[in-house]
């Protein structure tokens, strides 16, 4: 996977609509937009990857989380996407192929939406390497009206509850700081404030505390 940064200092603008969208009109291929834990872990089989971003939305930590990174007792906080016109998500997309599709889906329908609670939603794609040549992908979005939903809270409320909580994948901290890493390996075109904001507020209760590999170790 590719992961040099752009050139750019920000994202391009959006292609006329009659424009085709690359690799989209092959009903045997479907790719996959991750912008959390599917950004290191897939944890399925794909053809392709690359990394790039969506525009018209902002990632939070508004979704709660009894499973991977938390318990019933103590939900922890992972991504979802808020629709915002001048926002810009970025992540890595992933492209299935042949069986790979009903397998990909398949697990990813209990990982993302039984255990999780997200719903699919359709998003255009722009490759780091390749901005110009968008992609249609299925994304899983979080939104208010199912159960786990949490909603906004001061970042330094939502570092409290990570550093408090662990599920069955791991810590919840352990995700905050892998998504830190993968954003900081885009380049710094690459900007996520409100990411940004809860990772200082770790730090502020953690003195020692550094987003490193070294740090990761200790989750």
């Amino acid at each position: 996977m590719k992961q040099e940064p752009a050139a750019q200092n920000s994202p391009p603008a959006s292609p006329p609509s009659s424009q085709p969208l690359s690799e989209d009109d092959d009903p045997q291929a479907l790719w996959i937009f991750g912008y959390g834990s599917l950004v290191w872990r897939p944890d399925f089989a794909y053809s392709d990857s690359r990394v790039g971003f969506v525009r018209g939305y902002s990632r939070r930590f508004w979704q709660g989380d009894t499973f991977h990174r938390g318990s019933d007792k103590m939900p922890g906080r992972v991504v979802t996407l808020l629709e915002d016109r001048e926002g810009c998500t970025w992540g890595v997309a992933y492209q299935v192929q042949g069986e790979q599709v009903s397998k990909a889906l398949k697990y990813l329908n209990v990982r993302e939406a039984v255990l999780g609670g997200y719903d699919t939603k359709e998003v255009t794609f722009y490759p780091q390497d390749t901005p110009d040549q968008p992609l249609k992908a299925l994304a899983y979005v979080a939104t208010p009206q199912n159960p786990g939903y949490l909603g906004p809270a001061p970042e330094e409320a939502i570092a409290t509850q990570i550093l408090a909580c662990r599920g069955f994948s791991g810590h919840n901290l352990e995700y905050l700081l892998r998504l830190a890493d993968f954003m900081q390996l885009c380049g710094p075109q690459a900007q996520d404030e409100h990411l940004a904001a809860i990772v200082d507020a770790v730090g502020t209760m953690l003195p020692c505390f550094c987003p490193t590999e070294q740090a990761l170790a200790l989750v």
